[in-house]
């Protein structure tokens, strides 16, 4: 049984850790997805992710005014993983051409629908991956961490029409990649029918 958001809020506040971990338990996996995705550095997400829910615990006396909890999490995983990049960008301009070494995040597949093959997993991945950054972040963000267009819209601090455009588009361009993967195998089994 999952306990809902407001009753997790006034568990945190009444200073009880076990909605603190509770909490966590139900978002650290989607918001460390959210910060990598941004800081393209598993380490640092984790850490971003610790440090939000740290403050929180710290701050719980004022728990009670943050009106939606989803969007307040992500919107602090946000500003903290654009703050570790603008720190970062100041490090590799002091630093030396030597030292750079910059990693590429990688984005995990979620097993989350278990009927599908793992053959057209890699293939829907491969597809949400060729999507523009921005087009990526929200569909996953809607379709991955189930958030409604307009928390999106306020996480990102854009309108809900551009969350609804960005959608449309992902679809779109995921649908065509993924028929015309199928084109190809389907031509290529003939191939080699033949």
């Amino acid at each position: 049984m999952t306990i809902s958001l407001p009753h997790i809020q006034q568990g945190i506040y009444a200073g009880n850790e076990q909605y603190l971990a509770e909490l966590y338990k139900l978002f650290s996996k989607r918001l460390h997805h959210f910060s990598r995705a941004i800081t393209r550095s598993p380490e640092t997400a984790e850490e971003i992710v610790e440090d939000v829910f740290v403050k929180l615990w710290s701050n719980r006396h004022r728990i009670n005014e943050i009106e939606n909890l989803t969007v307040y999490l992500y919107v602090a995983v946000k500003n903290r993983s654009l703050n570790a990049i603008a720190q970062k960008a100041t490090e590799l301009i002091r630093a030396p051409f030597d030292d750079l070494d910059i990693e590429a995040g990688e984005i995990a597949a979620d097993p989350y629908n278990l009927l599908v093959t793992a053959e057209m997993m890699k293939r829907m991945q491969q597809a949400v991956d060729n999507l523009p950054p921005r087009c990526k972040m929200i569909f996953k963000l809607v379709r991955e961490d189930g958030l409604k267009h307009r928390e999106v819209a306020e996480i990102l601090n854009i309108s809900v029409n551009t969350v609804d455009v960005q959608m449309a588009i992902a679809i779109k361009k995921i649908c065509t990649e993924l028929q015309v993967s199928r084109i190809q195998n389907t031509a290529e089994g003939r191939k080699l029918k033949a």
